[in-house]
C-alpha cells in the first residue's frame, strides 16, 4: 500500500472503501476497496476530502484491514452465530437462534490487548434472540502485520470466544409452600409470577403443588414433581431464616449438597440453588422478592438454567458486582446495569 496524491491516481486500484457522509442523508461506501480508480472519479474523491489516497502495492508481509477481520470473525464465530460481510475492517456477528450468550472473557480481553485490532461485543450470560446483533470486530489500521494477526490466531486457539447457547424445552415444577396459602387463609399471588417467567423461555409447567410449612411435606411434593418428570423444580415461599422456614431444609435433604444458599444480589440474596442426582435437576427456592419486585436474582439465573448450564458458587459470587437493581419507577431490564 501506498499514498499517492488523488489528482495523479487514475488507473490505480483502491485498497480501501471511500465512505462519503452526508448529515441524514447518507452514510456508507462511495467506493469500494478494489475500485480502479477513473478520470470522472476525481471530483467525487475530492469532495470527500481525499487529496490523498492509498492503493495497491505488493507487500507480502502486511495484511488488508478486510483480510485481517475475517482473523478476527474466525476467533469469535461459534455455535448458533452468523456473520455479515467484512467492510472497511468491519464484521458483525449476529444470533441465528434464540439463546445465552456466552463469551469466554479472558480471550476477549487478549484480543484486545494485543493492539491494532479490537472484539466489542453485547454482556455475556444474558438472552439473546435470533438476528440480534452481538459483537463487531474492527482492524484499526488499513494494513496489518500478517505476523500480528497469526500470533494472535494462535494464542486464541481453536474455541471461540461467543457461543449462544440454545434454549432447552423444560418440565417444570412448582411447589408452593406456606401455611397461609395451604389453608386458604390468603390468595396464592406468588405462582402466576412463576408461570409467566418460565413461559417466557417456552418452559412447559407439569405440576403444581401446595404444602404446609412441614419440611417432611415439601419434602415429599417435591419428590412427586420429581417422580413425574419435572426436570425443573421450583419452590415459592419459607425462604428466610425464621425458624419455621423450612424450604431450604427440604430442598437439602431432597437433593444433598446446595450450590447456593444466599447470593450477592438484590432484590433476591435469600435465593437457593441445588440440583438433585445424575441427572442434575435444578432446584430452586425462591425468594419473597421474586413475587413482588419487577427484577430479581431469578431473572438471571433463569436462562443460564433453562440453556442448561449447569452454575456452580462461583458463579453466583461473581454476581456480585451489578448485582444491585436500582428498581427504576420505568424497568428496562435487561438494557440495564442490573447483572452486569
Amino acid at each position: 500500500m501506498k499514498e499517492i496524491k488523488t489528482v495523479d491516481a487514475v488507473g490505480h486500484v483502491l485498497c480501501h472503501d471511500i465512505t462519503q457522509i452526508i448529515k441524514d442523508v447518507t452514510k456508507g461506501p462511495v467506493f469500494r476497496k478494489g475500485h480502479i480508480i477513473r478520470e470522472e472519479d476525481i471530483p467525487v474523491l475530492l469532495s470527500v476530502g481525499k487529496d490523498h489516497i492509498y492503493v495497491w502495492e505488493n507487500d507480502e508481509t502486511m495484511m488488508h484491514e478486510d483480510d485481517a477481520a475475517e482473523v478476527l470473525c474466525e476467533i469469535c464465530k461459534g455455535d448458533n452465530i452468523s456473520r455479515g460481510e467484512a467492510k472497511e475492517g468491519k464484521i458483525e456477528l449476529m444470533a441465528e437462534c434464540d439463546g445465552l450468550l456466552k463469551i469466554d472473557e479472558a480471550k476477549l480481553d487478549m484480543v484486545n490487548s494485543f493492539g491494532q485490532m479490537m472484539i466489542a461485543t453485547r454482556h455475556g450470560n444474558f438472552p439473546v434472540h435470533k438476528g440480534d446483533k452481538l459483537a463487531g470486530t474492527r482492524i484499526i489500521p488499513l494494513v496489518i502485520e500478517k505476523e500480528k494477526m497469526e500470533a494472535v490466531k494462535a494464542k486464541a486457539g481453536e474455541e471461540p470466544i461467543l457461543n449462544i447457547l440454545p434454549f432447552r424445552p423444560k418440565k417444570v415444577g412448582i411447589v408452593t409452600t406456606g401455611n397461609e396459602v395451604f389453608l386458604g387463609r390468603i390468595e396464592d399471588t406468588f405462582t402466576p409470577v412463576v408461570i409467566d417467567k418460565v413461559k417466557e423461555f417456552g418452559a412447559e409447567v407439569i405440576g403444581h403443588k401446595y404444602s404446609d410449612d412441614a419440611n417432611e411435606h415439601i419434602e415429599e411434593a417435591i419428590r412427586e414433581l420429581l417422580d413425574a418428570g419435572a426436570d425443573m423444580i421450583l419452590c415459592t415461599g419459607g425462604m428466610s431464616v425464621d425458624p419455621d422456614d423450612k424450604t431450604p431444609l427440604a430442598i437439602r435433604n431432597v437433593c444433598g449438597d446446595v450450590v447456593t444458599y444466599g447470593a450477592p444480589v438484590l432484590p433476591g440474596a435469600m435465593f437457593l440453588l441445588a440440583y438433585y442426582g445424575d441427572q442434575q435437576i435444578p432446584v430452586m427456592g425462591l425468594p419473597g422478592c421474586v413475587m413482588y419486585a419487577k427484577r430479581t436474582i431469578f431473572d438471571l439465573v433463569l436462562p443460564r438454567v433453562v440453556a442448561g448450564e449447569i452454575l456452580t458458587k462461583e458463579d453466583f459470587n461473581r454476581l456480585g458486582q451489578g448485582g444491585l437493581c436500582l428498581g427504576c419507577d420505568i424497568c428496562t431490564f435487561p438494557n440495564c446495569g442490573f447483572g452486569k
